[in-house]
């Protein structure tokens, strides 16, 4: 069979502990985090080096065999989802895993593709310098999947999404050849920009291996705060306060609703909520700066004293230190594992102008909650930029494989009302394997057309991650 024989060869290119095939081996690769996909593999691939994943890509493609990449497997959207009949073989970028370089001059990093974004961080930290990137799955994450989904973040208000702290970028394309951009400098107008159609590309079009980073000045004074507030208009006037005060100053601004803050509270250990009672909605604020004045203390009081006076903030707590924010911030990053231990949980990363964030969160609570009377309304996320994730967990004592097979039709209904808003059905997540099905509708004629022919171009055969970001070519 071409399959063994293949599986041969790759044996051969990877050496000891490069490829896996004992089922009990590669189980932990053929399910996502959410567990919505159960697949099989033959085989894990766990190349070294640049030149191994190269050789693979190559054998892969010369037997016509298709690859899954993958980093952390921490895709909400089924991103690096292993197709259940065997066909495909997964690509583990794990083994990458070297900081090749960092220059606290030019305030760069060359990382490679199996480093977690947290280590990254912790290695930027340690040379002086801040990367600026920050998402609740950094622990597992890594930096090849980060980039190849654009992910956002909690820090996208400030620094954008991953898209723009790349500087240069290394990957092994379809055919086994490799893109050697691994260019450390801020102008250079000479051609096509490669290494932003394969960031947030998904793997469809090439395998990143290492990029170049674009790291920034270490803060050296950090404020958090928790609020809450009486409604999203409220937390959106409190957003927009911070920002007359000093907008350079805001390093993450983030909404969560009651709902999802009493999930957290309850099933979350350790996560106490610090204010004096619950609210029905809260605000997150970050405040961050490269100067050691002691001002920002003032800033952060400042705003706070002000819209506690006037009502828009109804009670509000300021950490003392850094034990305080973590315990902070905990609150918010248990979002996701909050939902998943409440039940069945349909999630919406969506996104809409800042200005509609409010009224996307009414309509669309009203709609969902006509739909499926008892359903929990648990939205949260990145008010900042307009990233709200507009997640559903089933009623209380619900089916939740009845309620989890209604998931496009609470899609559908949410992202109805974020189309009326100019908005997106997908902001930070990608569009992985469960949401092709939108995007002839959102993104078709000659938006999906133009995507059609890159594909092509890069990927004739089809080799990788098939199935995912473009639906099948009869879906329009």
């Amino acid at each position: 069979m071409i399959i063994d024989s293949l599986l041969q060869t790759l044996g051969d290119l990877l050496g000891p502990g490069g490829l896996l095939t004992d089922p009990a081996d590669t189980a932990p690769y053929c399910t996502d985090w959410r567990g919505l996909y159960h697949g099989r593999t033959p085989a894990v691939l766990r190349p070294n080096s640049t030149g191994a994943v190269a050789a693979c890509v190559a054998a892969c493609a010369e037997a016509g065999v298709r690859l899954v990449p993958m980093g952390g497997n921490t895709s909400m959207v089924g991103g690096a989802a292993v197709p259940e009949d065997g066909s495909e073989l997964v690509l583990s970028l794990s083994r990458l895993a070297r900081i090749r370089a960092i220059d606290a001059i030019d305030m760069t990093m060359t990382i490679e593709a199996g480093v977690t974004l947290k280590a990254a961080q912790d290695a930027a930290r340690a040379a002086g310098c801040l990367l600026p990137l920050s998402i609740s799955s950094e622990g597992s994450a890594q930096i090849g999947g980060v980039l190849a989904t654009n992910a956002g973040g909690n820090n996208t208000v400030r620094y954008g999404n991953a898209r723009e702290l790349v500087l240069g970028l290394e990957a092994v394309m379809a055919d086994g050849t490799v893109f050697e951009g691994l260019r450390r400098l801020r102008k250079d107008n000479t051609g096509y920009a490669l290494r932003q159609l394969l960031v947030g590309s998904e793997g469809t079009l090439g395998i990143i291996t290492a990029a170049v980073l674009q790291l920034s000045p270490l803060p050296r004074q950090v404020e958090v705060a928790l609020c809450g507030v009486a409604s999203p208009e409220a937390a959106l006037a409190l957003f927009m306060a911070f920002r007359a005060a000093d907008p350079s100053a805001i390093q993450a601004f983030e909404y969560m609703s009651g709902t999802g803050m009493a999930l957290v509270n309850t099933l979350i250990p350790d996560a106490g909520l610090p204010l004096s009672e619950p609210a029905p909605h809260y605000v997150l604020v970050e405040l961050a700066t490269a100067r050691d004045d002691g001002t920002l203390r003032d800033l952060l009081e400042g705003v706070l004293a002000e819209a506690l006076e006037t009502g828009g903030v109804l009670d509000a707590v300021v950490a003392e230190s850094g034990t305080q924010r973590l315990a902070i911030w905990k609150l918010r990053e248990e979002h996701s594992e909050a939902q998943k231990r409440a039940g069945g949980s349909v999630k919406n990363d969506v996104s809409v102008p800042v200005s509609r964030v409010p009224e996307l969160i009414a309509r669309a609570t009203s709609a969902c909650e006509a739909l499926i009377p008892g359903i929990r309304v648990a939205p949260f996320g990145h008010l900042g930029d307009g990233n709200i994730h507009f997640n559903l967990v089933q009623p209380e004592g619900a089916d939740t494989a009845g309620f989890l097979a209604r998931d496009h039709e609470i899609m559908d209904t949410v992202c109805a009302i974020v189309r009326e808003l100019e908005g997106s059905f997908s902001a930070e997540h990608g569009v992985g394997r469960l949401k092709p099905y939108m995007m002839p509708d959102w993104r078709g004629g000659a938006e999906l057309a133009a995507m059609r022919r890159i594909k092509q171009a890069l990927d004739p055969k089809g080799i990788l991650n098939h199935g995912k970001l473009l639906p099948d070519a009869s879906a329009g």
